[in-house]
């Protein structure tokens, strides 16, 4: 048996080679091209029989909304309508503040739940809490009024979020001898619990690894990190321990940063919670930037996730061996979101990224942004959503904690990422993206199944489509039914630069049979 089927796939092998240098016409070139992709991924998925490798976070799939969001001020420009470069000196415009008790946001962010909101980013290092709004005092650069935080924790309540931030660390939040005080950090935990809620994990303050440029006093560096993040520790220990430290939520990598992640860590010593990083495969043209989007497909654009975690994984063996690992802010692009970015393009990042991690032990992922600038999974005027918004969505209802083997090496094009299902005792979801532009995949199952395929007209579009129908809102702004289509066992095929999500109802997979496999 083994000796015919070495002899038969050599002779599909030898058809490939054939048909590409024998000049076939373009249908037998496509009934080829087809023929090879089956036999190249013809292990059966066997979704009863894959094992369980780990566990995520039930609000794994999480957030941000930038601390500029909420108090309104200047954040990144939007895009020329010509294709000419951003000026680098006018990179930001001003936005008022987000209305977070807008209906439809709700709506969009409540089905990605339950989350993690992560209300932070460069503005907060230097934002000053306030009872009222008006100017801010020496030292700040903005304000953050009661009632605007007031808008976070309702949001947070009624999404099924918990909150997630940073701290003031810019000149004004210091004593004269330049140590870092708590006293705007005890404002704003003492007002979340006033208000009937609470600060489920911090950071100290935003990516200390750009200090220099990111709200500190001029000079900082790796020991005034050290010594102002153990003020920050003890502090916590007392007035809020129930709030996970979270750091030290570097951005970059290991070297080339004004302080590197290794010297911050060396300079805190212990006492964190969950190792906390930050992760863009790239920056926008806004600073910078200048990537071609057909490398957004390819497996060196995809894996640098894995680079970046490798990186992280070290430094949290060497400092904080076993602590879990949250990846606090993550998008394509940083600056904004690159061009594509508000396209299906990205979708297949945003997925991919998401499986890699899971099955890679990272326990939380939150996504910069919920709804603004171009990385946004909502559109930042109208709230409507974005491709990946669709994506998450489907993420969401179909891949559950249990992160599952997905059972057998598939072609390098084709990326396979299971779970439980959420609901489903027993279910399991088979997530297969299919990154080649040109050449579809096939999968042999052993049920049958529920299938979701999400695929688009223009790869750099912003209509989504699944099963063959495009995705939007209804007239009167409601999400409309994801249905799926009904597939018996056998062959299944992908197309071209498609996502697939793949239900099994039936599989009985006993690692998906215990309450560890839902939310």
């Amino acid at each position: 048996m083994k000796k015919h089927r070495a002899a038969h796939d050599g002779q599909g092998s030898r058809t490939c080679r054939t048909a590409h240098t024998a000049g076939a016409t373009l249908i037998a070139l496509i009934a080829v091209a087809t023929s090879c992709a089956v036999r190249a991924s013809d292990g059966t998925i066997a979704a009863a029989e894959l094992k369980a490798l780990g566990t995520v976070d039930a609000r794994f799939q999480s957030y941000n909304i930038e601390m500029v969001e909420v108090t309104g001020g200047r954040f990144w420009k939007p895009y020329p309508r010509t294709e000419r470069a951003p000026d680098p000196h006018d990179r930001y415009s001003y936005r008022p503040p987000i209305d977070l008790a807008n209906a439809r946001l709700r709506l969009l962010a409540a089905a990605l739940s339950p989350a993690y909101v992560r209300v932070s980013g460069t503005w907060a290092n230097a934002t000053f809490f306030a009872e009222a709004p008006g100017e801010p005092p020496s030292g700040f650069n903005s304000v953050l009024s009661r009632a605007q935080w007031r808008g976070v924790v309702e949001f947070a309540r009624a999404v099924n979020a918990e909150i997630v931030t940073s701290f003031a660390i810019s000149p004004g939040s210091r004593d004269a001898s330049g140590i870092w005080k708590p006293d705007q950090a005890q404002q704003l935990v003492d007002t979340t619990r006033a208000l009937g809620n609470r600060i489920a994990a911090a950071e100290f303050m935003n990516e200390p690894s750009y200090a220099a440029t990111n709200g500190a006093p001029a000079g900082y560096d790796a020991a005034a990190y050290g010594r102002d993040f153990k003020v920050f520790r003890d502090w916590m220990r007392r007035a809020t321990p129930e709030t996970l430290i979270l750091g030290p939520g570097s951005a970059g990598g290991p070297s080339g940063f004004a302080i590197t992640t290794r010297d911050l860590l060396a300079a805190s010593g212990p006492g964190l919670d969950r190792f906390s990083y930050h992760h863009y495969n790239t920056v926008s043209p806004r600073c910078g930037g200048h990537d071609d989007p057909a490398q957004a497909l390819s497996e060196e654009w995809l894996a640098r996730t894995d680079a970046t975690l490798r990186t992280y994984q070290a430094l949290r063996d060497a400092f904080e061996p076993a602590k879990p690992i949250w990846l606090t802010e993550a998008a394509d692009a940083a600056c904004g979101g690159g061009r594509w970015d508000q396209t299906f393009l990205d979708t297949f990042r945003y997925l991919d990224q998401l499986g890699r991690l899971a099955r890679a032990g990272v326990q939380v992922v939150m996504h910069n942004t919920l709804a603004a600038s171009d990385y946004g999974l909502l559109d930042e005027t109208t709230f409507r959503p974005r491709p990946s918004y669709w994506a998450a969505l489907l993420w969401r209802r179909l891949m559950g904690t249990v992160v599952l083997d997905a059972g057998q090496p598939a072609p390098r094009d084709l990326h396979l990422y299971a779970h439980c299902h959420p609901t489903m005792a027993g279910a399991v979801s088979l997530l297969a993206i299919n990154t080649s532009r040109r050449a579809p995949q096939a999968l042999t199952l052993s049920d049958s199944v529920e299938r979701y395929t999400l695929h688009a007209a223009r790869l750099q579009g912003t209509t989504v489509q699944l099963n063959g129908k495009a995705l939007a809102l209804s007239a009167d702004g409601r999400l409309p039914r994801l249905e799926p289509r009904a597939i018996p066992a056998g062959a299944v095929r992908l197309a071209p630069a498609s996502i697939t999500f793949l239900m099994f109802p039936k599989a009985a997979n006993p690692a998906c049979l215990s309450r560890r496999s839902g939310l």
